[in-house]
């Protein structure tokens, strides 16, 4: 499906997001997206298990450069529904979205401007949607320390997974790959970065992130974040048994590691906030011992039922709020 009336230039920009069932989950960000300051310079892609679900109507998605409907049956994993609406895209930039995160409207304009380098992706900085407990704050910190709001423009070794933009043709190049690449994206930026590409972050990006603010499913999210990465690590690599051996036996030492990590993350320049850091520290070392556990699991046994479980996850945050 795509919109009635074509334009005769081609977008700028091709925003992806997935729903796993209707419209309605994904409105509040498409609302988002009409606000964009050029938002006529955008296609909007979603991906859905089928338009006859989504119950939507054309005028809904006004005011976009163009729409297209991707319909993929029931969502495998949340890297093969975006490698749909990745080959589906006609703009030379596509951008990943999701129905949970909120850009500002200079979003797409800052991503765009900053896609006239010759970056393979650039990334936004991103701030907590629902900061209003220790679970929020501590899945937000081990996801997104890295990028969090204010940030400093300059290259990075990898960007925020399900957020971040992309040149399509880089992308492209992955072929039947893609999709593996995708489940887990740090991995394929550290893989750009051996070709000798450049990811950027760009601080006037921004977006307002909602995280998990329930202990469950927060915590079994986590331990399912941990083994898809882990899993998705070792086939994409090719690791051998032993590989795969000595790095379960170092899993236990993901939370220390991860948690220092994010300690110096909060403890640099503008984004220093040490009361938040400590104030939150029990539950995020909590979240990363689940996250160890996952990619212990991973590492040893690959993504099993993980790939499907972490996708039926990422949709509905508002439910876990």
């Amino acid at each position: 499906m795509e919109s009635p009336t074509q334009s005769t230039q081609s977008p700028e920009l091709s925003v992806i997001l997935i729903t796993s069932d209707r419209y309605a989950s994904i409105c509040k960000t498409v609302s988002y997206l009409q606000q964009q300051t050029i938002q006529n310079r955008i296609e909007l892609i979603i991906v859905a298990p089928s338009r006859g679900e989504l119950s939507l109507e054309a005028d809904e998605l006004s005011g976009f450069r163009r729409y297209q409907i991707v319909e993929i049956g029931r969502i495998q994993s949340i890297g093969w529904a975006y490698a749909a609406g990745i080959r589906a895209a006609q703009a030379p930039i596509v951008a990943l979205a999701e129905d949970h995160c909120f850009p500002v409207p200079t979003w797409a304009e800052a991503l765009v401007q900053a896609h006239q380098q010759p970056y393979a992706a650039v990334g936004p900085a991103l701030s907590n949607a629902n900061p209003h407990n220790a679970i929020s704050w501590a899945d937000m910190l081990i996801a997104y320390v890295q990028w969090m709001d204010p940030a400093i423009g300059q290259t990075v070794n990898f960007l925020p997974g399900h957020n971040s933009s992309y040149k399509r043709d880089i992308l492209m190049r992955y072929g039947d790959r893609l999709e593996a690449m995708l489940e887990s994206e740090t991995l394929m930026h550290w893989d750009l970065r051996s070709q000798g590409y450049e990811l950027y972050l760009e601080p006037a990006a921004k977006a307002a992130h909602t995280n998990f603010a329930q202990l469950f499913p927060w915590l079994p999210v986590q331990f399912r974040a941990g083994r898809v990465f882990a899993g998705g690590r070792a086939e994409v690599e090719h690791w051998p048994w032993f590989k795969r051996l000595a790095y379960m036996a170092a899993s236990p030492l993901i939370p220390l590691v991860r948690g220092a990590r994010i300690l110096q993350a909060l403890n640099q320049g503008e984004r220093r906030q040490v009361k938040l850091a400590f104030g939150t520290l029990p539950m995020t070392l909590l979240g990363l011992t689940a996250d160890g556990l996952g990619q212990m699991v991973g590492y040893g046994f690959g993504y099993g039922a993980a790939l499907q479980d972490y996708a039926e996850a990422e949709f509905h945050r508002e439910l876990y709020q």
